[in-house]
């Protein structure tokens, strides 16, 4: 463990990943805020053409890292698989502000530009090979930079995330209300400009990682093959799977399929190792992993509403004036990393607090916590729906305290997770184990598009209010009840669970204390 803490009592290393981090999601969410509206409105997608591509866009985002996680453990190291997918991110991103002609309809037929739309599908491609890159092997550096007993590791993976977060209420503020307000080439720039800035963040700040993320054999990296070195044949492998990737995107139907290929082969993979590499003791720990990183995946399919229903639910149905200040519909996606800035050092504290005291939750007991909170969030919407004025308008109070209650829950699951992560995996594959958290938010993503599909209209923005407004009362209803019971549920679990891992830890030694 090093000894320079300087950094919030941190490695100083934890600032350039926060930094870096910061600029990456500020371009992400910058992009993300405003995809479900261009697509319906710029583009003139249905509802659920725009669902089943946002959908199908964010699974692949959060499958490639399985890929990315095992060629950086393998080849290339965390760092310069960081670097590469940085690099794709930046022409991916300002890819995405060509926009070309806006669509239009003729004789009721949408006719679109069909050279800025190839453009369009090639961006998503980029910036999804980037973050399949770059996502994984960030997240894994940090852990590098704590010892496996380290009791300031959740708080370390909490001002991690704290950064992403400041980078996120940035982007839905300045992106979403340039897209909406001067042209979506704006706020696609904007997001780009910030994802360049990441990655020069990253490359200065490299002595800082006091070597953390380093290939394990740089000589092997300049091996040739056919006149080419594996790290070259490792960028043309990169390219190749830009081109997939942007098919895909073009045949969302194919995705469904590719998932549960990559879902069952990688949990197979994974059993497979268990049974035959780990010891007793081992085994359990990442069979509590593997467990409870299936469970994340109804969090953030009810949590990943935010980009697609949620956001035409808020330019639909919700006020968006409030003392005095109008904001856009994509703007309104702040109030989840905005909650997230205000509360991530308070539930940092509480962690440690607890811990010190004995009566820290086990990280069963927070995933449970998180589900039940995702559920509610949808419930309590729901009961501000009944509160709708005549025009079918909720006050936006509703949608805030909504992304409060979704905030919390993830509070307690994701930043923990991937401190989880980091702390059950056996160190092999520490960075597989990490594309496999993110193939379930992957899965999570997928199912998240077909729940926004259930909340197609008919019409789209030109549909009644009150008819929209019915659709999704009646959707948020259900998925919120299947949130609140299998939280429920797990909650139940918890101690259960702690048991299994191993009672025979102090909480201090307990591989599943958080």
């Amino acid at each position: 463990m090093s000894s320079d803490t300087s950094f919030f009592g941190h490695p100083r290393g934890l600032a350039v990943l926060f930094f870096a981090e910061m600029w990456e999601r500020f371009s992400f969410y910058g992009m993300r805020g405003l995809l479900t509206l261009y697509l319906t409105k710029h583009w003139l997608f249905s509802d659920g053409v725009a669902a089943g591509i946002y959908g199908s866009y964010a699974a692949m985002v959060y499958l490639m890292p399985v890929v990315g996680g095992l060629i950086a453990d393998r080849y290339l190291g965390f760092r310069k698989a960081v670097t590469m997918g940085a690099v794709f991110l930046v022409l991916g991103h300002l890819g995405m502000a060509v926009e070309g002609e806006p669509a239009y309809l003729q004789a009721g037929e949408v006719v679109q530009d069909a050279f800025a739309l190839q453009v369009f599908y090639l961006s998503l491609a980029l910036i999804i090979v980037g973050v399949g890159l770059l996502k994984p092997n960030i997240s894994s550096i940090v852990g590098s930079l704590y010892g496996k007993d380290d009791p300031r590791r959740d708080g370390g993976f909490t001002l991690f995330y704290m950064g992403i977060n400041v980078g996120s209420v940035l982007a839905t503020l300045t992106c979403g209300y340039l897209g909406e307000t001067y042209g979506w080439a704006y706020g696609f720039g904007l997001a780009g400009i910030g994802m360049l800035v990441g990655l020069v963040t990253f490359i200065r700040g490299r002595d800082r990682l006091e070597g953390k993320g380093e290939p394990r054999d740089p000589e092997a990296l300049g091996a040739l093959k056919f006149g080419v070195s594996l790290q070259n044949r490792i960028v043309i492998g990169a390219l190749g799977m830009v081109v997939v990737a942007g098919w895909l995107m073009q045949h969302q139907a194919v995705v469904g399929d590719l998932l549960a290929v990559a879902s069952v082969t990688a949990v197979l993979g994974v059993l497979m190792y268990m049974f035959m590499s780990c010891t007793p003791d081992e085994r359990k720990r990442m069979g509590l992993l593997l467990f409870l990183t299936a469970y994340s995946v109804i969090f953030w399919a009810l949590f990943e509403q935010a980009g697609s229903s949620l956001t035409l639910f808020a330019d639909r149905n919700v006020d968006k004036s409030m003392i005095g200040l109008t904001m856009t519909a994509s703007q309104l996606q702040f109030f989840n990393p905005g909650f997230i800035i205000l509360l991530a050092p308070l539930f940092s504290m509480l962690w440690q607090g607890l811990g010190r005291a004995g009566y820290e939750p086990s990280t069963s007991a927070k995933f449970g916590l998180g589900v039940t909170q995702g559920g509610l969030g949808f419930l309590l919407l729901v009961y501000g729906i009944g509160y709708a004025d005549g025009s079918g308008q909720v006050a936006m109070v509703w949608l805030a305290l909504a992304y409060l209650v979704h905030t919390t829950g993830e509070l307690c699951l994701s930043p923990v997770g991937l401190s989880m992560v980091t702390r059950l995996a056996v160190t092999k594959v520490v960075g597989l184990m990490m594309g496999v958290w993110f193939l379930a938010s992957s899965v999570a993503h997928y199912v998240a598009g077909m729940i926004a599909a259930l909340t197609s209209v008919e019409g789209g923005s030109a549909a009644d209010a009150a008819v929209s407004l019915e659709i999704y009362r009646e959707t948020f209803y259900v998925v919120g009840m299947v949130g609140l019971v299998t939280g429920l549920i797990l909650l139940a679990l918890a101690p259960l669970l702690t048991r299994w891992v191993g009672s025979q830890h102090s909480p201090q030694e307990h591989p599943e204390s958080a």
